[in-house]
């Protein structure tokens, strides 16, 4: 049943949005959220910018390995604008941006992985990524959503945002604090971009 879910999600992100008007694109810039003095959600000595380097570099290696070229908008621990991640992103054409960030709420009960576009191409790779994490991991389904996020909304090639899970849940903060859950969240994002690619 979850699968079926899965892909009527899919399909109806195509049925709107439409693969077949996916612009070709051989790069991939990956925005690794927070940074520097943006910590992102914490809790104790789990902070949201360290997860999403990580996971951004895990991404990184899986989608070199897959022929793609790559761009990071930060490789280290620093901060960067927001304006500056999406001049980064706007500057290459043949190109699609991808935000890795990890959920924070006060509601310790909230749970699941999320992805978030604004654009009607967003919406299509937001499907595909959000379709590949499931079958990466057991982890509830947020879906993929729509959302007015600052650099979403002011990229000029197709975006998405990754929400990789609650720091605030103490289960998925255990998950995430594991190699082996990053690298499956670095893999299903890796996947739903190839499906997006190759179907559009």
């Amino acid at each position: 049943m979850k699968s079926f879910l899965q892909s009527l999600t899919v399909m109806a992100a195509l049925a709107f949005g439409g693969a077949a008007n996916a612009a070709p694109f051989r790069t991939v810039v990956i925005d690794a959220g927070h940074g520097g003095q943006d910590l992102g959600g914490q809790w104790g000595k789990v902070y949201e910018k360290h997860l999403a380097l990580d996971t951004a570099f895990r991404l990184q290696t899986k989608l070199k390995a897959l022929g793609y070229r790559t761009v990071m908008t930060r490789n280290s621990d620093y901060f960067v604008t927001l304006q500056d991640r999406v001049n980064i992103g706007n500057s290459y054409k043949d190109a699609i941006f991808v935000c890795v960030h990890y959920n924070f709420t006060t509601n310790q009960g909230a749970s699941g992985l999320e992805t978030f576009y604004y654009s009607e191409q967003g919406r299509t790779l937001s499907a595909y990524v959000q379709n590949s994490l499931m079958n990466r991991t057991n982890t509830l389904d947020r879906r993929s959503k729509f959302a007015r996020f600052f650099v979403l909304r002011n990229s000029r090639i197709p975006s998405i945002l990754v929400e990789c899970g609650f720091i605030s849940n103490s289960t998925e903060r255990d998950r995430m604090k594991s190699a082996n859950f990053r690298e499956s969240l670095a893999q299903g994002i890796a996947d739903g971009i190839q499906r997006y690619r190759k179907d559009g």
